[in-house]
């Protein structure tokens, strides 16, 4: 009763300075529903900035003669409470099974008086709440028994990968998070994210030598690099605060097609000033506060190296692996911004590790001298072009990709030398690099063609010349998309049969890749025959795609959840990320 009692008072404060909470009755939302003839499964929808206790959980059932056995409560976070001290609570879900006591056969209706208490981060507790829910329980003897609540309940994903992250997180020290994180950096720079910041960062070492091919040391290799790994370091952790404070990822609200059109313009004028056709240079009242080796902005001042290492971390953050989406589903449920600011700092330190090697080396793997090294600033031109747009490929129409790459291996193949002829005398490395254009103008004609002709894939731009087929031969899973949580919750009820969720973004690179390379495979087709496509299409980042989202505690496509036959998510084997024909049977098989 005290415990209650300063729980009411704390509440009368809150009102009396005027702040303003939600009534508990919407703050915490229970549903309840029949899992088999003797269980119920009884689930919280906890708003933002609410958390229930766990040990404050009630149930008595009406009529009162039916007995219950002891709840079952899927897995919880430990918080420091001023009023209770250290105790286990909840956010944003809650689960519990019920089990029910019963010899009888047939139906049974039944309704539960549920007791809950719960509090709000803002600073007031709730007096205990009660509130009823009504289920119908089959009859046993017609309906499968549950599976355990060890294999099938708990927090969302706690089975795959990135759950299995957050698991291993929940309880940690800060030291222990700051060393994981930084481990799952150096996870994460192995990934193909992480491709495009080399030649990036190598071609802006390169500028930072000037026309001259003055010689970059180590030490000026290493600075260089360190100051793009913290302008990096600096862009994740501002996603770890966002994360913390909105439990989404920052960066997937920036992928729309203007975002990603700014950013390729920044790099095709970064391109263009290692073509040489201007220079990038501050103004001169900000060049005096300088230091006199940073004097001009081609990639090789310190202001402008770090803007870069922020600029990146942008374009690649949305491509999402498994430790990146399991260190933002901790954070997001820690609710703890400094947290998570520091830890994807940290985390991106642990990324930058191979690019600090790349500046390090510098010295030694970069020409020094000669026009050698203007060859080497144009390639890098050529690449951060690449780049560019590789960035908008997935919001361009696949006939403007193919012209792009087209004219992207074409003219640099021209400026190569490929349809000269060579010298009598050529020397070896002259006619290598001209073997290299000729197969650049042919791929790159390959290309020309494909867009001309309707071709729908880059990476078979003439597949539509081939005899009896055409640009739409390519087979699709069957896809029934849905568009708000309680459509998806009333198709997984009538579904009758397991069902796949798919969440699909038209800037999801991996996303098209899952669909070239994943979805069209036969076998993958073969396995899912049987199955109820679902795919949620979250392009617009809506307050309906938010709330899809959340519910399965993702933070951006791809994602893919596994429900059975009664609509229950099948814990452990999400797919989260590209996964190829082969690794994404394996799941299915793990599915059942």
């Amino acid at each position: 009763m005290r415990h209650y009692l300063i729980a009411f008072l704390l509440l009368l404060s809150s009102l009396a300075h005027g702040q303003e909470f939600l009534d508990p009755l919407v703050a915490f939302k229970p549903t309840a529903k029949a899992l088999d003839g003797q269980t119920i499964e009884v689930r919280y929808e906890i708003a933002k900035g609410y958390y229930l206790y766990r040990d404050k959980f009630r149930f008595k059932p009406d009529p009162e003669s039916i007995a219950l056995g002891q709840p079952q409560f899927s897995p919880g976070k430990m918080k420091k409470d001023d009023i209770f001290g250290e105790v286990e609570v909840y956010y944003k879900s809650a689960t519990i099974r019920v089990p029910v006591e019963r010899n009888s056969s047939g139906e049974l209706p039944l309704t539960l008086k549920l007791t809950s208490q719960g509090c709000a981060d803002g600073g007031i507790c709730y007096p205990p709440q009660m509130q009823t829910v009504s289920v119908t329980l089959p009859d046993p003897a017609s309906t499968p028994a549950a599976k355990p609540m060890s294999s099938t309940a708990g927090s969302a994903g706690e089975g795959d990968e990135s759950g299995q992250i957050t698991q291993l997180l929940r309880n940690a020290s800060f030291w222990v998070v700051l060393v994981s994180f930084f481990g799952f950096g150096l996870l994460l720079s192995l990934t193909p994210c992480m491709l495009p910041m080399i030649p990036i960062l190598s071609g802006i070492i390169v500028g930072a030598g000037g026309k001259g091919g003055q010689h970059v040391s180590h030490a000026r290799g290493f600075m260089l690099s360190l100051c793009y790994v913290l302008g990096m370091a600096l862009t994740y952790a501002a996603a770890g605060i966002a994360a913390g404070m909105t439990g989404t990822l920052i960066s997937v609200a920036l992928q729309n097609p203007w975002v990603l059109g700014g950013f390729a313009l920044i790099f095709v004028a970064l391109s263009f000033s290692m073509f040489g056709f201007y220079e990038l240079q501050l103004p001169t009242f900000l060049q005096s506060k300088m230091s006199e080796e940073a004097s001009h902005l081609k990639g090789g001042s310190i202001p402008g190296v770090t803007a870069m290492g922020a600029l990146s971390a942008l374009i690649v953050g949305p491509c999402v692996a498994a430790p990146l989406a399991g260190a933002l589903l901790y954070i997001g449920q820690t609710g703890d911004a400094v947290l998570g600011g520091v830890a994807l700092f940290v985390m991106a330190l642990g990324m930058g590790v191979p690019l600090l090697a790349v500046g390090l080396s510098a010295g030694t793997i970069l020409p020094r001298t000669g026009p050698w090294m203007e060859s080497v600033k144009k390639a890098f031109g050529v690449i951060l072009l690449a780049t560019a747009v590789w960035m908008i490929s997935p919001v361009i129409p696949v006939a403007v990709q193919l012209l792009l790459w087209a004219l992207l291996l074409i003219v640099p193949a021209i400026y190569m030398h490929a349809l000269d002829p060579l010298p009598a005398h050529a020397k070896g490395w002259h006619r290598f690099w001209k073997g290299i254009g000729i197969i650049m103008v042919i791929a790159g004609a390959a290309m020309l063609v494909g867009a001309l002709s309707g071709a729908r894939d880059p990476l078979q731009p003439l597949a539509s010349l081939r005899s009896g087929s055409s640009a739409s031969d390519i087979a699709h899973l069957p896809f029934e998309r849905v568009k708000t949580v309680a459509e998806l919750d009333a198709r997984l009820r009538s579904a009758g049969r397991p069902v796949m969720l798919d969440f699909y973004a038209d800037w999801c690179v991996s996303c098209k890749e899952m669909e070239r390379f994943t979805f069209s495979d036969p076998r993958v087709q073969q396995q899912l025959a049987n199955t109820l496509l679902l795919q949620a299409d979250v392009t617009a980042n809506s307050d309906e795609d938010k709330a899809l989202l959340q519910r399965f505690d993702l933070f951006g496509p791809p994602g893919i959840i596994f429900f059975d036959k009664a609509g229950e998510e099948i814990k452990g084997v999400r797919v989260i990320g590209f996964q190829n024909a082969e690794t994404f049977l394996a799941s299915l098989k793990r599915a059942g």
